[in-house]
């Protein structure tokens, strides 16, 4: 497509988004599946949902500008998801893999939220007010999904990956000794202080 003008840069980034939301539909079953912590795993499923309205909102705006959405992949989302699937195949605590998978979501979100941004105010520029109204509802979806994320990471996720393995380990455990060892022991320690 040749980009002569702001609408033609309008609907090619439009095309974009509608790649990048049709990868993230594909991706967040097995971020679902992956995540551990059920806050996270609802989060995701809810995001699941929601994305889904947001790529029937990108068909009607496409198709008020009389062009499809398909014809265009979305290789920034392609790289983004990518490294969230590489992650994913890692062998990692539980705890830290949802720390991770949170990371990875925010990720996604940020590059949604400047994609959005952009053709939000392109709209608003070009005089398109109805999808003003449209892209700005997703905008604003995005960013609502990036800061529970942020809630999820740093009351929970964090918090447990930060611990890791070191909870699941036994403590070590004091073999029992005799009361004569026991008495010793402590004539011994008298002895030293």
């Amino acid at each position: 497509m040749s980009l002569d003008s702001l609408d033609d840069l309008y609907l090619e980034e439009l095309k974009d988004l509608y790649s990048a939301e049709n990868q993230i539909i594909k991706a967040l079953p097995k971020m679902i599946k992956a995540a551990t912590n059920p806050e996270l795993q609802q989060a995701f499923a809810d995001h699941l949902e929601q994305t889904k309205e947001q790529v029937a909102r990108l068909v009607r705006i496409c198709e008020d500008l009389g062009a499809s959405p398909k014809g265009k992949k979305c290789s920034g989302m392609e790289g983004i998801l990518e490294e969230g699937s590489d992650l994913m195949s890692e062998d990692a605590d539980d705890a830290v893999l949802d720390a991770g998978l949170a990371s990875a979501a925010q990720h996604v979100e940020h590059y949604e939220i400047a994609g959005y941004g952009s053709v939000r105010t392109w709209a608003e520029q070009l005089g398109h007010d109805e999808h003003v109204i449209l892209l700005q509802q997703t905008l604003d979806e995005e960013k609502m999904a990036d800061e529970l994320l942020t809630k999820i990471a740093t009351t929970a996720l964090n918090i447990d990956a930060e611990e890791g393995d070191d909870e699941e380990e036994p403590a070590p455990v004091d073999k029992p000794r005799s009361r004569a060892m026991a008495k010793s022991g402590r004539a011994g320690s008298r002895a030293q202080a």
